[in-house]
């Protein structure tokens, strides 16, 4: 077909629609329309169809108004809602929980200071879809403080929900603490003391986490940074006791926690409450020399249960960990050789021609130092005059802490009906869930530090608000377990541990996925990150047609990889 003009004399020329077609080997020419009448655009549209040209560049129809990161905030929210936890809030949609809401979802995001976070929201600012998804664009910074402020009353109840799902399925209840900086020195919780994680300058703060078996958070307390370990047992006891609805309950917690005084002033009059801890060093040699605990036993057993005269109404449970012996006696032959390479140089000091290394305090000043470095004082014995000094090794004190390679005690009240020997150990050494929950919550993922918060209020509302992020950072992980490097399948991996002392090994499985980097379906594997990072390229557009002006949102199709995280997390793309 195609588009003709036919001169008419002195008429205007008749503009006609024909078709050519072959009959009986001629080539023929029919009319179709008569398009005389036809305004000049839409006949020169026609014809430009007809000829096969381009209309209007792709580029000209339409124009992308706004394009915003939405994936990742869509897997984050979306696993909010389906846990529940925008309920245990409060159950009405208000401004103050749709920020607090905001201030989780940024936390496993892109955690930021305040101002940062609401810059991030804001509709000129956006950094991601987030706050036009919970419609909170309009929030400032004192938006922020006060849904902080709004959500710290709230905590109690929030917590007891929380324990009431989660510490109700067993009544294994895991603490430990961990510590943390502030920037500034004006807040009420920032008493000057040592800074753990050896932050000159810095002034200290601690928190301590309660946990259930699988690492999963319950509760968060946080105390002024020169509080005691043992000190912080008293509140999460008051929790355990007032503020959650358990009938009966096995605090786990480690040697420099559940200390001997806290066990018979706090836990032992508390009925109900059980508890597993383990024993320190001294008193496990104690032990040894009085004949209670038989080191040979340990040697045809790598788990002997016994009890001490002292404690009748205790079980202790001795454990040894060969791979810990090995590496307790490398780590102490290398300190000891370290140790005597720098008392060798100092000995050589006070031989040489000049500058003699001279004086008894003197030399006993220089090596006392070297002694506290290395921590290697009890196994050397010294001789010290004014004119030099001799050492050497201390083999019976070697030989003491070397028959203990690898060995450690628990202690616990739990009678042996409710968990027998290996439940013990085991509910033990998950306390390395809650030192994992650490990592995450304060270098890997949320950092929680460092904390520039001056009130108190403000500092406990923060480190709550980190803790429901990695609530739900830890069911996310549990999901999306298959696309990351973490180990899906820890049950075969239990199930070929030779025994439970034995330290814990990767499944087969998790060592393909290290290996190749691709699950067993041929996946790309992510770091939890890299995989939010990943989703975050889904975006959600905001389109304007150049013709009518009119406005629409569309969002990215999802990769396959990305819509198996989808369908992994139970969530959808439209919020």
């Amino acid at each position: 077909m195609y588009i003709t003009t036919i001169p008419n004399r002195s008429s205007p020329p008749a503009i006609l629609l024909r078709e050519s077609y072959r009959q009986g080997g001629k080539v023929k020419t029919r009319t179709l329309a008569n398009l005389t009448h036809w305004p000049p655009a839409p006949l020169d549209a026609l014809r430009r169809v007809l000829r096969g040209d381009l209309l209007m560049a792709p580029e000209e129809t339409f124009e992308i108004v706004r394009s915003l990161p939405h994936g990742h905030v869509a897997a984050v929210l979306g696993t909010v809602r389906r846990l529940g936890l925008d309920h245990l809030l409060t159950t009405k949609k208000t401004w103050a929980r749709e920020l607090v809401l905001a201030m989780i979802v940024a936390r496993l995001l892109d955690p930021q200071s305040t101002l940062a976070t609401a810059r991030g929201l804001g509709p000129d600012t956006a950094s991601t879809s987030l706050g036009v998804t919970l419609g909170v664009e309009a929030a400032d910074a004192d938006a922020l403080y006060a849904a902080m402020d709004w959500l710290l009353p709230r905590q109690p109840r929030i917590e007891a929900a929380l324990a009431a799902r989660h510490l109700a399925e067993g009544p294994l209840a895991l603490y430990d603490l961990t510590s943390t900086y502030f920037e500034g020195h004006t807040c009420p919780l920032a008493p000057f003391g040592h800074s753990r994680d050896g932050k000159k300058g810095k002034v200290p703060m601690v928190f301590g986490l309660l946990c259930h078996p699988h690492g999963c958070p319950v509760a968060v307390e946080v105390f002024a940074g020169n509080t005691g370990d043992p000190t912080t047992v008293a509140p999460v006891l008051e929790k355990l006791r007032t503020r959650f609805p358990l009938r009966r309950v096995v605090l786990v917690g480690d040697r420099g926690m559940l200390t001997d005084a806290r066990i018979r002033e706090n836990l032992k009059p508390v009925a109900g409450l059980d508890w597993i801890t383990a024993l320190r060093g001294p008193t496990i040699r104690t032990l040894v020399e009085s004949g209670t605990l038989v080191l040979g036993r340990l040697a045809q057993s790598d788990v002997v249960e016994c009890t001490d005269p002292a404690s009748p109404d205790e079980r202790l449970i001795a454990c040894c960990n060969a791979a810990l012996a090995q590496e307790r006696t490398r780590k102490r032959e290398a300190l000891l050789q370290a140790t005597e390479r720098e008392l060798e140089t100092m000995r050589q000091a006070t031989t040489r021609a000049t500058r003699r290394l001279r004086g008894q305090d003197t030399i006993a000043l220089r090596v006392g130092k070297v002694l506290k470095r290395c921590k290697m004082g009890q196994h050397f014995t010294l001789a010290i005059t004014d004119e030099g000094f001799h050492y050497q090794r201390n083999r019976s004190s070697i030989e003491a802490e070397a028959a203990l390679d690898g060995v450690y005690v628990l202690r616990t009240s739990v009678p042996a009906v409710t968990l027998d020997t290996a439940s013990v150990v085991r509910a033990y050494k998950s306390l390395a869930t809650v030192e994992r929950a650490f990592r995450s919550l304060q270098t890997v993922d949320l950092q929680v530090r460092p904390i520039g918060h001056r009130l108190a209020e403000r500092v406990r509302a923060h480190v709550f608000v980190c803790m429901l992020a990695y609530y739900v950072e830890w069911y996310m992980r549990q999901a999306l377990a298959p696309l990351l490097f973490d180990d899906d399948d820890k049950a075969t991996a239990e199930a070929q541990r030779a025994s439970v002392v034995a330290p814990a090994q990767r499944s087969p499985r998790a060592l393909r996925k290290a290996q190749t980097r691709q699950s067993d379906e041929g996946v790309p594997v992510h770091s939890f990150q890299t995989l939010l990072h990943d989703l975050a390229t889904v975006t959600k557009n905001r389109i304007r047609f150049c013709e009518s002006l009119t406005e629409t949102t569309m969002l990215t199709t999802p990769t396959p990889l990305q819509q198996r995280a989808f369908d992994l997390l139970q969530v959808s793309l439209t919020m």
